[in-house]
């Protein structure tokens, strides 16, 4: 009982610690703003991540394209490693490196969202796929742990979960994501609720 106690204690100080740090309370208000302009412009939003962060991506991606709250019209929100044939195909014959950086050469356009998820702030598919959408002009969003990695250098906003552990940064991050859809949902459709 005292170990589970400790699991739950150690998610508890991990939100504790995001709820006392002013910058990246702001960068998720910022957050929040940039993914309602793009919405209101008739732009997407679009979610890479790997493994947990992928099931993470695609959860995220299904509050906006689905609803979250409230019953209203879907919003243009896809997670990029949906498309298994593609997925498959391209990380065969090209790598798996640029499996999200090629979708979004192929799909993404000013103005859009790309949110890249990795705990490490490493993985090189994300960090290829943030620096493509980057070039496009897209606005990049990285959630990632507590040192940025090499993802600190490449997204616009940045939400880095003050941790180093994988679970309590992915619970963090399912955290922080359900605030920024429920705070965009209300923004473009509060007269609806």
């Amino acid at each position: 009982m005292q170990a589970i106690r400790n699991i739950i204690n150690s998610s508890i100080n991990v939100k504790k610690a995001i709820l006392e740090d002013e910058h990246l309370l702001g960068v998720v208000d910022e957050v929040v703003t940039a993914i309602t302009e793009a919405f209101r412009s008739g732009n997407k939003v679009l979610f890479c991540g790997n493994g947990g962060s992928a099931a993470d991506a695609q959860h995220l991606s299904a509050e906006f394209s689905g609803r979250f709250y409230t019953d209203r019209n879907p919003l243009p929100s896809e997670a990029l490693h949906c498309n298994t044939s593609y997925l498959t195909a391209v990380a065969n014959d090209y790598g798996y490196d640029i499996v999200y950086s090629r979708m979004i050469k192929g799909m993404g356009k000013p103005g859009d969202v790309l949110v890249g998820l990795s705990t490490s702030g490493n993985s090189v598919n994300i960090l290829n796929a943030l620096q493509q959408a980057s070039d496009m002009g897209m606005t990049t969003i990285g959630f990632t742990g507590a040192s940025g990695g090499k993802m600190k250098a490449l997204a616009r906003y940045l939400i880095n979960i003050p941790s180093d552990d994988t679970p309590r940064i992915q619970e963090s991050h399912i955290m922080i994501g359900h605030i920024i859809c429920q705070m965009v949902e209300e923004n473009l459709f509060a007269s609806n609720s």
